[in-house]
């Protein structure tokens, strides 16, 4: 897939056989290139069309694997729309009409990530797989789910060494950090169903 993104990448910059500064030449170079232009488009249109069917491949297989492999599936309710918002700008108060650096650009990929990797879709796909298949899907809070040590329950603020590694102030516990997260969030879903059982 990644080869096809960077396909898509070079066709997006440049058509085949267009020298850089002909995209500025007016009408003649417009009618000129015509027909290089409509393969170009339609070379484009299809890798687009190809990566999105194997993102829902992948996303299809990865949901029946999971609906087939257990009973019950626990994730974080992620509010993906708010993860993807820009930042918002930030007034220099000393300068009227002069903005601080916000972060946008390094927002903005990785709002490019999130939706890049479609959770929304796969999140969708998996609910409707589970329902289909009897199987129960369980949306938890994602908060402190990364940082609550599930040896001893301490929440910790603190920043640890590296972002993989959990390291636990309190115990002295070691985990990656993925672990943690993923036990947190199916014991906060273990709780949810018990409280509300069928």
């Amino acid at each position: 897939m990644r080869k096809h993104e960077v396909a898509l990448g070079r066709h997006a910059l440049r058509l085949p056989g267009e020298p850089l500064q002909a995209r500025h030449c007016g009408a003649e170079c417009a009618e000129a290139r015509t027909a290089n232009h409509l393969r170009a488009v339609q070379k484009v249109a299809g890798l687009h069309r190809k990566v999105r069917r194997q993102r829902l491949d992948h996303a299809h297989k990865t949901a029946l694997g999971l609906v087939r492999e257990h009973d019950v599936i626990a994730h974080e309710d992620l509010k993906i729309r708010n993860m993807v918002q820009a930042p918002k700008p930030k007034p220099d108060p000393e300068q009227p009409g002069v903005f601080l650096p916000n972060g946008a650009a390094a927002k903005a990929g990785l709002n490019h990530s999130i939706s890049d990797a479609g959770w929304g879709v796969f999140l969708t796909i998996l609910h409707a797989k589970a329902e289909s298949a009897g199987r129960e899907v369980i949306a938890v809070k994602p908060r402190n789910t990364s940082r609550t040590c599930p040896e001893c329950g301490h929440v910790s603020a603190e920043k640890w060494p590296t972002q993989a590694k959990f390291h636990c102030v309190s115990c002295g516990h070691l985990a990656h950090a993925d672990t943690v997260g993923t036990l947190n969030v199916l014991r906060a879903g273990l709780v949810r169903r018990n409280a509300n059982p069928a």
